[in-house]
Order: structure tokens, then sequence, then C-alpha cells
């Protein structure tokens, strides 16, 4: 898939781990583990927009386009 998610980057630049994400962001632990492997098929905006909020980053710095 060309889009890649870098969940795992943005967590381990704020030294946050995946609980405690989950906590922050309302989301269980299964749908953030899904997300953070890059096998989400797709993504809320107002999910984004609770991660963004919650690791204080921007959409971009959660995905990125590469061409295959």
């Amino acid at each position: 898939m060309p889009i890649t998610v870098n969940l795992d980057v943005m967590m381990a630049k704020r030294k946050m781990s995946l609980n405690e994400l989950s906590g922050k962001v309302d989301l269980t632990l299964a749908n953030l583990s899904i997300l953070k492997t890059g096998k989400a098929k797709a993504i809320r905006f107002s999910t984004l927009e609770a991660i963004c909020k919650a690791l204080d980053c921007q959409p971009g710095d959660l995905l990125e386009y590469t061409s295959e």
C-alpha cells in the first residue's frame, strides 16, 4: 500500500505508549494496534484529529505517501 502510517515513530518521539495514547484518544488498543502496524484500510478524520491532538503533531507527520 502506498500510504505508510508513522504512528509508531511519532509515539516514540513523544515517548508515549500505546496504552497511554489509547486512553487519551478513547480508542481500543486493538484499533490503535491495527493503525500502528499499517494494516488499517481507512481512518476517520475525527480519529486522526484526536491522535494529532494527543501527540501534538500534524496529519502529515503520521501519514506518508510513497509511490510503488
